[in-house]
């Protein structure tokens, strides 16, 4: 009895986010007629079921699958529309083919050891100043994670070597919980930019220019809670077992970073390189062999392995875009019914100056409790977002939003990474984590306020 309360209060609270507070909406998705009266609030039910369904941590395909079929039972919706809906969903999911390429080569780094050699290369460097370390490895994670676009991915290469460097520090963890989600969250390389450049449809590359300067303002502040944190703990390095890192000269340490420096330059600067020269030099296809040719020549891995470790790499992303795509056409056959012109019809009703910071604490409240699925967030969200005619800047502020919401979440994969690498129970993690990524949301807020 006392689940179902809780059930009817959860899904009161998603109606009044929805009806109220939900200035957000998602992009490509065709207007249609807006429905009036009782119908604009039955079209409203698929959307809280998906929520909810999400809420409750169900699969996203068969929370999609559940409030597209009521949506096309209100919207009369046919088969014949579905289909075509999914037909079409799941290639432009699968076209985005930059952030695969860049994810792939990504994770041949990682698995290569140039991640690793990096924090050896660190900790000899520092001379036993661990908060300089700490410093360092926000940085590896961020820079990890914004190349492969997988802040989970990342977490879980990263953290074990963290928890045996530094130990558990609380505000380590939340820094690199606030540096994974500014990063994924705008990295040219995630599934959430592609999303965002999807749904508003305009290029990555736009949305990654725009967002840059705030993803280093939020990368300086996660690194210097980072250092401060471990500082003021006054701590040493822990001791560890050797590995066969500590063998190698400094010299073959820096070797094996070559093929991390230069993909991460690649990707950052490769593009003002091309407008400076008026030359296109930094291609996808340019780094990706460039990068698996410096994982031969500067790694252990003879070029099959390098080769074998990029397919690889590509599974995560691939398979999450086969999904979001599934999921995004049951989405648009819901948006069918005019769903998100209703909503966005109750957000132009708010003044102008809140719509974007109000957009921006909806997706952090709903990336708490749905934390695994930002990317499916994301296709609920935005829509009424672009609706709204939200610049790709403010679009950048909700989906930053959405994934600081998620790492405070039991549920988010980069959580159950850095539980698992700290060796501390998900529950810790999150209770650490909720002091400092409500200051940072916080401070977003104001940041959408002022340039939203």
């Amino acid at each position: 009895m006392s689940k179902m309360k809780q059930l009817g209060i959860a899904g009161l609270s998603i109606v009044v986010s929805l009806l109220i507070a939900h200035p957000v909406l998602a992009a490509g998705i065709e207007a249609t007629k807006t429905p009036t009266g009782f119908m604009a609030v039955l079209t409203i039910i698929p959307l809280i079921i998906v929520l909810t369904l999400l809420f409750l941590k169900v699969d996203m395909i068969i929370a999609g699958l559940a409030g597209g079929v009521v949506a096309m039972i209100i919207g009369g919706v046919s088969l014949a529309d579905a289909n075509t809906q999914l037909l079409e969903a799941v290639p432009s999911m699968l076209s985005i083919t930059v952030p695969i390429i860049n994810s792939a080569v990504a994770m041949a780094v990682f698995k290569s050891g140039g991640y690793t050699a990096a924090l050896t290369l660190a900790k000899r460097g520092t001379k036993g100043k661990v908060e300089y370390v700490s410093a360092f490895i926000v940085i590896l994670l961020a820079a990890a994670t914004y190349m492969s676009g997988i802040g989970g991915g990342s977490a879980m290469v990263i953290a074990p070597l963290a928890f045996a460097a530094v130990g558990a520090v609380p505000e380590l963890i939340a820094a690199m919980s606030l540096a994974a989600a500014v990063s994924f969250t705008t990295s040219p390389a995630s599934l959430e930019s592609s999303i965002v450049s999807k749904l508003g449809e305009f290029p990555v590359a736009e949305y990654v220019a725009a967002m840059r300067p705030f993803w280093l303002f939020f990368l300086v502040l996660a690194i210097g809670l980072a250092f401060w944190g471990t500082k003021r703990r006054n701590l040493g390095f822990k001791e560890e077992e050797n590995s066969e890192y500590d063998s190698f000269t400094n010299g073959q340490l820096f070797k094996m970073t070559i093929p991390a420096i230069f993909l991460l330059f690649a990707v950052i600067f490769g593009p003002l390189v091309n407008q400076l020269t008026g030359i296109t030099i930094f291609t996808p296809m340019v780094y990706m062999i460039v990068t698996l040719a410096l994982i031969f020549f500067c790694t252990k891995f003879n070029m099959n392995q390098s080769v074998e470790a990029m397919i690889d790499g590509s599974t995560y992303i691939l398979t999450r875009l086969f999904q979001v795509g599934i999921f995004l056409a049951f989405i648009n056959v819901i948006a069918q019914t005019g769903t998100f012109a209703v909503i966005a019809g109750v957000a132009k009703a708010a003044p102008s100056a809140i719509v974007v910071p109000v957009a921006v604490l909806t997706g952090i409240l709903i990336g708490i409790p749905a934390g695994a699925y930002v990317g499916s967030v994301l296709t609920l969200v935005l829509p009424v977002a672009v609706s709204l005619g939200f610049s790709p800047l403010a679009l950048g502020f909700v989906t930053i939003g959405v994934g600081l919401g998620s790492q405070m979440s039991f549920v988010n994969i980069t959580m159950q990474a850095l539980s698992s690498g700290f060796q501390t129970p998900i529950l810790d993690i999150v209770k650490g984590n909720i002091k400092w990524i409500s200051m940072a949301s916080v401070i977003l807020l104001i940041i959408s306020l002022i340039f939203g």
